[in-house]
């Protein structure tokens, strides 16, 4: 409309390629395709029933009002406790915030953290939404390239020389999306003595932090000496739980950090939803064994995937330690990542994502989910299988 125009900072926003590629998917799907959804990181899994009882139980008991902004003491108290228990470091309940997902823990950190001109140095490929929101608060992102050849774990040196006086942040993801890699015991250590060394804040998100394999250890960089202090950690109920739906992350930050973040919280969502809380204190106090069911049935599907892709022409995949992804390259088919997601998405009818939509490195990359049945994960290896066998000129 004439006059009407968007914000100028609207232009410095990006976007998360998933749920845009699942939008092009149901497209396809409306109109009679077969489709295998490999895109979104989203369990297949039903939530379990005692959570959801929970939630049901909370509702009929009036838990439909405004919770405390920071979150239910319940719930904030069984975070610190499960925090202390599994990642190894003490967490007074007061520093823990309940939050809208855990994107809501990376806007407020990068809010409350980043003046615009700040360097955040972000895994490439990584979480698009650290770019994303960087960028959005005037800030500057700062790649540091993460490659199959070294495991997809960060090159350590590489990230000593990036550090300049302008950097403020560190995001760290382990277990990593999109890759499935985890860094280890050493690697943390090597982060942790350079964060000090330059006073820098370290956002680790740990969202993936219990769906392990092969006896592969998560090390939360908060729980190494001098790194609490400057440590956001980033968690949630999403990936661990099957409760993508409920919509429920949550941030454990140093005392310091505390105002900052109950004022942000307060002047956006007011509050996570009271009765989705209640489910999630079951969740957490709740007997654990469907969410070791369910690591084992990863487990099985990333075998299946990474077996399967291995034996395509072209394709070199690793077996991630970590998460429900990944990240397999496929320079030797000669297509592009993105081309290549295009391609089988129009020709065969499977989803993934163009490594691009991690970050440069992955050009030559795609992004598989095995958040997916494995009948349909073996069909889509069948599919992809035979779009390359037609397609044998390009590499």
């Amino acid at each position: 409309m004439p006059g009407m125009r968007i914000a100028a900072r609207m232009g410095s926003i990006g976007t998360e390629t998933a749920f845009e590629a699942a939008a092009r998917a149901r497209a396809l799907e409306a109109t009679g395709r077969s489709i295998i959804h490999l895109e979104v990181g989203e369990p297949d899994f039903d939530t379990p029933a005692n959570v959801r009882e929970a939630a049901k139980r909370a509702l009929d008991e009036g838990a439909t009002h405004y919770p405390p902004y920071a979150g239910l003491p319940d719930l904030r108290a069984a975070i610190a406790e499960d925090a202390a228990a599994r990642k190894g470091f003490p967490v007074d309940p007061s520093q823990v915030f309940v939050t809208i997902g855990g994107k809501g823990v990376m806007v407020y950190a990068i809010l409350a953290l980043v003046d615009p001109g700040d360097e955040v140095i972000v895994p490439d490929p990584g979480y698009p939404i650290y770019d994303s929101l960087t960028r959005f608060v005037g800030g500057t992102p700062v790649p540091i390239p993460i490659r199959q050849e070294d495991d997809f774990r960060l090159d350590i040196d590489r990230l000593a020389g990036l550090i300049t006086p302008r950097t403020k942040l560190l995001v760290l993801n382990s277990p990593a999306n999109p890759t499935g890699g985890v860094l280890t015991r050493e690697d943390n250590e090597r982060i942790a003595e350079l964060a000090i060394r330059h006073d820098l804040v370290v956002l680790a998100d740990e969202i993936y932090g219990r769906i392990l394999y092969d006896g592969a250890e998560h090390v939360s960089i908060a729980s190494l000496p001098g790194m609490a202090e400057r440590t956001v950690v980033l968690d949630g109920f999403s990936k661990t739980f099957a409760m993508t739906g409920w919509r429920l992350g949550y941030a454990i930050v140093p005392d310091w950090l505390v105002k900052a973040y109950g004022t942000l919280i307060i002047n956006t969502v007011s509050g996570a939803t009271t009765f989705a809380q209640r489910g999630a204190i079951e969740a957490i106090r709740g007997p654990q064994g469907p969410m070791d069911e369910m690591v084992a049935e990863f487990r099985a599907r990333r075998d299946l995937v990474v077996d399967g892709l291995n034996e395509i022409p072209g394709f070199s995949c690793l077996r991630p330690s970590g998460a429900f992804y990944v990240f397999p390259d496929i320079s030797g088919t000669g297509f592009t990542g993105a081309e290549l997601a295009t391609r089988l998405l129009q020709e065969t009818g499977v989803c993934v994502l163009a490594g691009t939509a991690f970050g440069h490195v992955g050009t030559h990359h795609i992004r598989i989910s095995y958040a997916n049945s494995r009948e349909n994960l073996a069909e889509a290896l069948s599919r992809i299988r035979g779009f390359i066998a037609a397609n044998p000129n390009r590499g």
